[in-house]
């Protein structure tokens, strides 16, 4: 860290991080009969306090919902520790530094921040109080929620009590004393100081918004979706036939030519695909003759299933081409949306509203909304077209999650810019090994129109020809040979051919890893992946899932077994947006035994095998899980929170950019172990730090909010007023921050006074400059109030986030920017059961 008094700057080696935390994976367990028919008003679920009465007849008067109550922020452990933070220098000063005011952050990677500060030496008798100005580079840690000052420069310093010398002094003093594990901010704090009108989304070309199948039902209901035409494959010594491409145990019986459906504990089956389906009743007994083996191992026990009653029997809806489902329980329950006229449809897992009792239907999946006149469609997208009320929901609502998803809103920015933070991993060359490589016959190259470059069809790896060369891309790391099938070594650089393969093409997500940095003198090279890798695309101002296009699998006999080689759906699984992570989360209500993750079946063609439940679909992750998984790759790793492409990998070959967060001690909160802790986190109370030893003071804090100016001096906002330090004591600033129609007031008063000015000699000049000091006072304080708001709204995110995480992360409190508010909502359906295979 370089100090000065002046305002030298210094940069230093950019090197970012991202870790993407999926959403849980929660499943809710419909009812297993169907519901009766609902009465004029349903009656609701058993409300929390402050739950709303929905209503359940369209023509009925909606009911009103009633803010939910947030749980106070600071509760539960801030995730950065709170601020302000307190420790002591080697000399014995206690110093204490208030939370940083971000001014900028350029790319998400360097920051530009400034921070009021206390400096009370040893044996003082009360502290000299400064400003510092603090630039960094900046790494992420997306699912700790943290930001890290790396390589952090005070680049000016001012403390008005004390002398040029002194204030190095002091400066250099806080500069070695800062401990490295305190320099990281809550993610939610710098948020809430972003201007969010300097993010300027750039649609990813080629996005598409065709809407897919939307089934709806107000009854229990399953949706069986096959990746094109059913793909049999024959079991050994066996006459059950299983279908290759869909994430449910969907069987044929040779002999009888009937289909029978695992759901859950029970069977169905049906002489045609798309039914009518009935219960199995005995099943033949050629299931109890499936191979002794992992493959088989859920069907087994679900074996000889459970007895159902025609009326238990769920509607089953079978799709071809990736489709969603809107599942209620009983008819659609109305909630009135804070004072605007829409409807949230209530006893749902979708996320669906509607324009009044009688007006169009919006429904949002995979970040795209469609509206229809009514749940029957015909659907239509409508992200571009949305009505002005979808801005006005409130951040209480239970599923206020929806405003990443309408553009225009602040938290749309920032879900855009979440997803081009980069996500990064050091890779060791000579000790990296690349995946073994095996394509189905003879390596087949496609090439992908547009481009210069084609792309290998007949493997489960993503594997890119540009010229003679031969490019992988797995998990995250770009691997490089002269022959299709290797050897393969960590590529130091990757052709810009690579980078011009658009939507259209299964490949595209590759085009969202890049070489960061190559270091010629030692064997490491960094990489960077953004959310698009994982599937995640910016289209109409949102971070929307999936590029919409529908890439047909390639499949083909190769021997006894077929092989089949899937590709990322957009739709399937009904894709929703976490918040909290930045990421897409799946819903599990309906989607298929194994929550809409989708199983495929693999043959490895070198060994012989046959492996089901290999590859998987939808968004990236699986934390419920506890694996992750890319659609392409084929292996699983285990990770302790299932995270992007590095935590794969697994290895001290691959070092994640995020690390720092494992090892923190701001991770290590619950250990009770060097964690510092405040009353509050705007200034007052206490400082403390927390050890094996005991509870120690090792600092203190002045009464009131203590903020640092751009002009370099300290302030303290005292309600409403502005106080500023100077000669070691404070003084009013400003009268009460005026109101915007007193500030409409002055602005008019100011403009008839220029229009009566006649005089353009000294006495004007001498107004002027009066005029450009005001400016100069108004301008310091508007900072001020701005930052104090940002302070205000941060410490309340982060206080969010602490609930959301303390309620284990959760897919209903996942659907409010104020996760601690309690609403009461059907979920109803059934889906299918059992763990996942491999």
């Amino acid at each position: 860290m370089r100090t000065c008094h002046g305002g030298a700057r210094a940069r230093v080696a950019l090197v970012t991080a991202l870790s993407m935390l999926l959403a849980p994976v929660t499943p809710i367990v419909g009812a297993q009969t169907p519901a009766a028919p609902a009465p004029a008003v349903a009656k609701p679920a058993q409300p929390q306090a402050s739950a709303p009465k929905p209503t359940a007849a369209p023509a009925a008067a909606p009911a009103k919902a009633t803010p939910a109550k947030t749980t106070p922020a600071g509760t539960e452990p801030s995730v950065d520790g709170g601020w302000p933070r307190a420790y002591e220098t080697p000399s014995g000063a206690h110093v204490l530094v208030y939370q940083p005011q971000v001014a900028s952050w350029d790319s998400q990677t360097r920051m530009v921040a400034f921070a009021a500060v206390s400096h009370q030496a040893k044996g003082a008798d009360k502290p000299a109080l400064g400003t510092l100005k603090l630039e960094s580079d900046t790494k992420v840690a997306m699912s700790d929620r943290l930001v890290k000052f790396s390589g952090l420069e005070i680049t000016e310093a001012n403390f008005p009590t004390l002398q040029k010398e002194q204030t190095r002094e002091v400066v250099a003093e806080i500069d070695k004393g800062f401990p490295d594990a305190d320099r990281v901010i809550a993610l939610d704090r710098v948020l809430a100081s972003i201007d969010k009108s300097q993010i300027m989304p750039r649609t990813v070309e080629g996005v598409k918004a065709d809407p897919p199948a939307i089934f709806h039902s107000e009854t229990p209901a399953v949706l069986v979706n096959l990746d094109g035409e059913p793909i049999w494959s024959p079991i050994r010594d066996n006459d059950l036939k299983f279908a290759v491409n869909t994430n449910w145990d969907l069987f044929q019986h040779e002999p009888t030519k009937t289909f029978y459906l695992r759901n859950n504990d029970a069977w169905l089956q049906a002489a045609a695909l798309k039914g009518p389906w009935a219960p199995a009743g005995k099943l033949p007994g050629s299931f109890s003759k499936l191979p002794a083996d992992e493959n088989w191992k859920e069907v087994k026990a679900a074996l000889p299933g459970k007895s159902l009653s025609a009326r238990q029997v769920p509607t089953v809806f079978v799709s071809q081409t990736p489709a969603e489902m809107i599942l209620l329980t009983g008819t659609p329950s109305y909630v009135e949306v804070g004072k605007t006229k829409l409807l949230w449809v209530s006893n749902t897992e979708s996320d669906v509203f509607r324009m009044g009792p009688t007006g169009p239907v919006y429904y949002l999946v995979s970040g795209r909304w469609f509206s229809a006149p009514d749940f029957k469609g015909p659907w239509t997208f409508a992200t571009t077209s949305l009505p002005a009320e979808f801005k006005e929901i409130p951040l209480e609502h239970p599923r206020s999650r929806v405003l990443a998803s309408v553009p225009g809103t602040d938290q749309a920015a920032e879900a855009v810019l979440l997803a081009q933070v980069p996500q990064t991993a050091r890779v060791n060359k000579k000790e990296l090994k690349a995946p073994e490589v095996a394509y189905q016959g003879e390596p087949k190259f496609d090439p992908i129109p547009g481009t210069t470059v084609a792309r290998a069809v007949n493997t489960d790896k993503d594997i890119i020809k540009v010229g003679d060369l031969y490019y992988m891309c797995f998990q995250g790391v770009w691997f490089a040979s002269k022959a299709a099938t290797g050897p393969w070594e960590v590529a130091s650089s990757v052709p810009k051919e690579i980078y011009a393969i658009p939507t259209s093409s299964p490949a595209h997500n590759v085009t969202y890893v890049t070489v960061v940095e190559d270091d010629d003198d030692d064997d490491w090279v960094t990489f960077a992946a953004v959310a698009g890798y994982t599937g995640m695309m910016v289209a109409w101002g949102c971070a929307v899932w999936g590029t919409g296009w529908y890439y047909p699998p390639y499949w083909g006999w190769g021997g006894y077994y077929p092989w089949y080689y899937p590709h990322y759906p957009s739709y399937g699984y009904g894709a929703w947006y976490n918040p909290w992570s930045g990421a897409y989360g799946r819903t599990a209500v309906a989607y298929g035994p194994y929550g809409g993750a989708g199983v495929t079946a693999r043959y490895n063609p070198r060994t012989g095998t046959y492996s089901r439940g290999a590859a998987a679909w939808g968004p990236y992750g699986a934390r419920g899980a506890g694996q992750a998984y890319n659609p392409r790759t084929g292996t699983y790793a285990q990770t302790r929170q299932g995270s992007g492409p590095y935590g794969s990998w697994g290895t001290t070959a691959v070092q994640r950019g995020d690390d720092w967060a494992q090892t923190s001690r701001v991770t290590n909160r619950a250990t009770g172990n060097t964690t510092r802790v405040t009353r509050t986190d705007d200034g007052g109370g206490a400082v403390t730090r927390r050890t094996d030893q005991g509870t120690t003071r090792v600092g203190r804090t002045e009464s009131g909010d203590i903020y640092a100016g751009h002009d370099g001096n300290v302030y303290r906002k005292e309600g409403d007023s502005w106080q500023k330090y100077e000669n070691g004591g404070w003084s009013d600033t400003t009268r009460p921050e005026p109101t915007q129609a007193q500030r409409d007031q002055a602005q008019q008063r100011a403009t008839d006074a220029r229009q009566k000015a006649t005089d353009a000699g000294a006495q004007t000049r001498d107004r002027a400059a009066q005029t450009g000091a005001s400016a100069s006072e108004r301008s310091t304080i508007d900072q001020l109030n701005r930052d104090a708001r940002a302070r205000s709204t941060g410490t309340q995110r982060t206080g969010d986030y602490s609930n959301y995480r303390s309620s284990g992360g959760s897919s209903r409190s996942a659907g409010s920017y104020r996760p601690s508010g309690g609403y009461s909502r059907g979920g109803g359906g059934m889906r299918g059961g059992g763990g996942r295979r491999r």
